[in-house]
């Protein structure tokens, strides 16, 4: 079986040793054609706390970790430039 990946922005690293990731899935109205945008929040865990806001990284499902936490982050893609 496949392992689940999805690829999103982070954001919010307030808590300890878990991200939230923010994945869009664009996709076209089935009648109207208008290309429709939907946003779906995952918690991940980051071990060591390396993801920060902003960040592109990719997530890989895996067993519950806590009540919420499913994924973990398997990679950072793309780092936020530091402000």
């Amino acid at each position: 079986m496949a392992v689940k990946e999805r690829v999103g922005l982070v954001v919010s690293d307030k808590m300890d040793k878990t991200v939230v990731v923010a994945v869009e899935n664009r996709s076209a109205h089935p009648k109207y054609g208008k290309i429709v945008v939907q946003t779906k929040r995952y918690k991940a865990h980051d071990e060591e706390n390396k993801c920060r806001t902003g960040d592109l990284v990719r997530i890989q499902e895996t067993r519950p970790l806590s009540r919420t936490k499913r994924w973990i982050v398997a990679d950072i893609l793309n780092t936020a430039s530091p402000a």
